[in-house]
């Protein structure tokens, strides 16, 4: 079950808003085939592994299948996968954890077991519901996997000072947040950094996914000249506003959308617009992760407001410590983030001189009765 854990994690972004699933085939502790499911719509990890073993001359009847999820038992962009493992012959399966959607639920295990298939569930299955947490929370919630992404000094400095450079973080942080973005369905960012900085927020990888470029925009004042605006038509942006905003500037919202822009209205929220309601929105749209790289404001609307389910501060030895003319700088710090919602110790791992902390503030969802 490691190994099919191991392998199911090969598919982040490139399945989603399908679960990443990895599974191996055994008979007499010999390993016949192995398979994961390698991109929406392609044949699933159950199927994957038995088209290895035919193609290295082995029979599937007797076999045992390690899998991380229950087989699925509907038809849809692919056939059942219990009918394959019935097909194959095959005698035992051995999950992870019970689907979460509503067409399997359960009913897979059922159909193999009615069949005579023994089947087993739970093994790992905390590490199987950690694995898939962004997908038990699509499937229950209907709401994306938010991971609230920055880089600060050791003191909580988001920017440097006039003549510090441009980045706090070193190239090889740099790589693992393009590498982020090509695993998500959107980044958010806050018309502050939007007007500061006039990113880009593409994924530079050259592989995964185009994420979908947001804007919280209360007053409409992203300027039409501003990078995003400009390359709209090459990959896409959105506008999170208000309907007054729309109403008030109505001709310029004309020229947004002439640009390529979507403009989405949302109600008011306590940071100004109701995040709430645009995660409902990007649920609807079946988007399993955001990523929100906002400044200090949007990444405590987030965090703060309980809609967070992830942190990853780069914390980075870019200068000596802050003298008082930082006052002015923008500042998040993870340390106090931490200390204020009371969390425990974070992983960490090292980037060049930088060193990643990560905290998943969302529990897994307890697994239902098999």
């Amino acid at each position: 079950m490691a190994a099919a854990m191991e392998l199911a994690a090969r598919g982040r972004g490139a399945v989603e808003p399908n679960p990443m699933v990895g599974a191996v085939l055994v008979r007499d502790a010999q390993v016949l085939g192995e398979g994961y499911h390698r991109r929406f719509g392609g044949p699933h990890a159950e199927v994957e592994a038995l088209s290895a073993a035919r193609a290295a001359g082995h029979d599937a009847h007797g076999a045992t299948l390690y899998v991380t999820l229950e087989p699925c038992c509907h038809h849809g962009k692919t056939p059942a996968c219990t009918d394959a493992l019935l097909e194959a012959g095959v005698a035992r399966v051995v999950g992870a954890m019970q689907d979460v959607d509503p067409r399997v639920a359960g009913q897979g295990y059922a159909l193999l077991r009615r069949a005579g298939v023994e089947v087993r569930d739970g093994v790992l299955g905390a590490q199987a519901r950690r694995l898939l947490a962004p997908y038990v929370k699509l499937r229950t919630r209907r709401r994306p996997w938010v991971l609230c992404k920055w880089a600060q000094t050791p003191g909580g400095l988001l920017a440097l000072p006039a003549g510090g450079g441009r980045w706090i973080s070193s190239p090889a942080s740099r790589e693992h947040a393009h590498y982020l973005r090509s695993v998500c369905d959107g980044i958010c960012i806050g018309i502050g950094t939007l007007l500061s900085d006039d990113p880009l927020l593409t994924n530079r990888t050259g592989v995964g996914r185009r994420p979908l470029r947001i804007v919280l925009d209360s007053r409409l004042r992203t300027p039409l000249g501003s990078r995003l605006v400009r390359t709209a038509r090459e990959s896409p942006v959105l506008i999170a506003t208000t309907a007054a905003a729309l109403e008030d500037q109505s001709p310029k919202a004309r020229e947004l959308r002439d640009a390529g822009v979507e403009l989405l209205a949302l109600p008011h929220g306590p940071a100004g617009l109701d995040l709430g309601a645009l995660l409902d929105e990007l649920g609807r749209r079946e988007h399993t992760y955001l990523m929100v790289e906002g400044g200090p404001a949007v990444l405590g609307a987030f965090i703060h407001g309980g809609l967070a389910d992830e942190l990853l501060a780069f914390v980075c030895p870019a200068r000596l410590p802050d003298d008082p003319t930082d006052a002015a700088l923008p500042r998040f710090d993870i340390a106090q983030a931490a200390q204020r919602l009371r969390l425990g110790s974070p992983q960490r791992q090292a980037f060049g001189p930088d060193v990643l902390w990560r905290y998943v503030l969302t529990e897994p969802e307890s697994p239902p009765a098999p």
